[in-house]
């Protein structure tokens, strides 16, 4: 039976892009309360290694599932591997890396394809598996690891913020349909100190001919709290929206930035 301290100990969890970064962190924070869980990330051998590791956190049973969330087939086949190795998913946590930069102009449909496929319809594939078993359980919990240009558009990022602002349309739209006790949110990361933001610094510091260092100075004069937010700060915001305590909470997007976004 699930305690304070477990309380996902009944729960079984899909974390997308567990293998680094804010999918790594989710699946250690969902771990420590106990939950069974499915990790799922491109590379199979970063999975393995995690394992071990996610069961001395305290997961009751650790999945591991190498899939690549742009092929559409690939995903449908994971979906089937989770349910099968580990019963109903009560807790989806969508998230996938980000697309490379650049000017939005020069960027191909295919690329614009394959990104869409890999965020957008991945999160649907999953969710239209997923929602039945949450549904006969009473209870289901989807978090989107998405990003604040949901709101607020990042310069030289045109790619990942018309994929970021469509998972924020879709999650919106879908939160109107699913069932009692089922819900859907999306989480919106700042600047976290991930290997994803030590690539973007120094795209951002070749292309504009300066120093990585003085291109993080200049994210971080726009951030309040003065610093790089930790993933595991992320992390914790995530599993608070997978608790039953948030059980009203339907359909948001919330900001972890240390109060970068300057919309209300």
């Amino acid at each position: 039976m699930p305690t304070a301290d477990r309380p996902h100990r009944d729960h079984h969890a899909l974390v997308c892009g567990a293998s680094a970064g804010i999918g790594r962190a989710v699946a250690f924070a969902l771990a420590s309360r106990g939950a069974r869980l499915s990790i799922l990330a491109r590379r199979a051998e970063p999975l393995g290694a995690l394992v071990p590791e996610l069961q001395w956190a305290g997961a009751r049973e650790v999945f591991a599932i190498a899939a690549d969330l742009a092929d559409e087939q690939g995903v449908i086949d994971a979906a089937e591997a989770v349910l099968a190795q580990g019963g109903p998913v009560h807790i989806l946590i969508n998230n996938s890396g980000g697309p490379a930069g650049g000017p939005l102009l020069s960027v191909s449909s295919a690329a614009f394809m394959a990104v869409f496929r890999q965020h957008v319809i991945s999160a649907q594939l999953l969710s239209q598996r997923f929602v039945p078993g949450m549904a006969a359980a009473g209870f289901g919990r989807i978090v989107n690891i998405v990003s604040t240009s949901v709101y607020e558009p990042i310069p030289g990022l045109g790619l990942s913020n018309t994929v970021r602002a469509a998972m924020g349309g879709w999650s919106k739209s879908l939160s109107r349909e699913l069932p009692p006790g089922v819900t859907i949110n999306n989480v919106l990361p700042g600047f976290t100190d991930t290997e994803r933001l030590v690539g973007l610094a120094a795209a951002r510091a070749a292309a504009q001919g300066i120093g990585v260092e003085e291109v993080r100075r200049g994210w971080l004069a726009e951030v309040p709290e003065g610093r790089l937010i930790e993933p595991e700060e992320t992390a914790e915001t995530v599993a608070f929206l997978c608790s039953a305590a948030a059980g009203a909470i339907r359909g948001v997007s919330l900001a972890v930035d240390g109060g970068r976004s300057r919309g209300i």
